[in-house]
């Protein structure tokens, strides 16, 4: 079996993934997307590296490497990172800061959950000997000891839920997952901001999900700006303490969530976009009919149509 890896723009992944959507298979943990078809098995990662694996990966690759008239692959040195006007300089990391991260947007069942933090950088140590990092790296049990341990410190933060019945009208008027994030992001980063008033700010890092012109572009089309000193990075969490926290709470608030919806509906509802997801969205159609699936789960994702071998 061969394989070919290409680092490409999350633009470009964003794009694949609307591409595969019809051949799309479960997610593994921290990729985007997987897609399957005759030539190869495709993963696309939130790191930007891309993974193609099969008979004749060099099929599927060549659609989205330089030449094919698609957005080209981008090789990048560690030693020389891709720094931009958007990419925070390291030492914004030990100052005061904001961080916003979400949850629950790979997650077929529930809401999604973004949050927003204030760390003041008196604050760091301390929040680092609580155990605040990526929250990928935390078991839930914990994520929800860390949460309330925040709230008891009283960290300023802002949380926002989009609860499905919400995403899916949305989604229907033509909105983007990435918009509907780029304007979560923005409320909460705003509410948070007028929460902390004349507080010490050195500035906001969000965890990037989109190129950060289609960012301001998202929230641009409703009406609202990028507020002063806003940067963009990947795997914001392992930088940034204040994105950790917002993580930790985004995710809190995701499984609380979870739990609720499960409660609701009298059946234990799996996080994630697995075979058992679809398996599950079987019972609930067979039980409950599939038009209550519109406040349990986002519809337009490919399980949906997937569950229908289950029925």
């Amino acid at each position: 079996m061969g394989q070919q890896v290409h680092t490409l723009p999350l633009t470009t992944i964003e794009k694949m993934k609307n591409h595969y959507e019809k051949s799309l298979t479960s997610t593994p943990p921290g990729a985007v997307f997987r897609a399957k078809t005759a030539a190869a098995v495709i993963t696309a990662y939130k790191s930007g590296k891309v993974l193609f694996q099969g008979s004749s990966p060099e099929t599927e690759a060549s659609k989205w490497s330089t030449g094919s008239g698609a957005a080209p692959a981008v090789k990048r040195n560690s030693a020389s990172p891709n720094v931009t006007s958007f990419t925070p300089d390291p030492s914004l990391y030990s100052s005061s800061h904001i961080g916003s991260d979400e949850a629950g947007t790979g997650d077929y069942f529930g809401p999604i959950t973004v949050a927003a933090a204030y760390v003041n950088k008196q604050q760091i140590a301390l929040l680092k000997e609580l155990g605040v990092k990526d929250s990928k790296n935390l078991t839930d049990p914990i994520i929800t000891k860390i949460a309330s341990d925040l709230v008891k410190m009283q960290i300023p933060y802002s949380l926002l839920i989009l609860h499905n019945e919400k995403y899916n009208m949305l989604q229907k008027k033509g909105w983007s997952q990435g918009k509907m994030k780029a304007m979560l992001h923005h409320h909460a980063i705003t509410n948070l901001l007028k929460k902390i008033g004349h507080a010490e700010m050195d500035g906001i890092v969000i965890d990037q999900f989109c190129e950060p012109a289609i960012y301001s572009r998202h929230i641009g089309t409703e009406k609202h700006k990028l507020p002063d000193k806003t940067f963009f990075i990947t795997k914001a969490e392992s930088h940034s303490i204040a994105v950790a926290a917002a993580s930790i709470i985004a995710r809190s608030s995701f499984v609380k969530e979870m739990d609720k919806l499960s409660a609701s509906i009298g059946l234990e509802i799996p996080k994630g976009a697995s075979s058992k997801v679809d398996q599950t969205i079987a019972k609930i159609i067979r039980s409950k009919g599939s038009q209550v699936l519109d406040k349990y789960a986002k519809t337009h994702f490919a399980n949906t149509k997937k569950a229908e071998k289950y029925l």
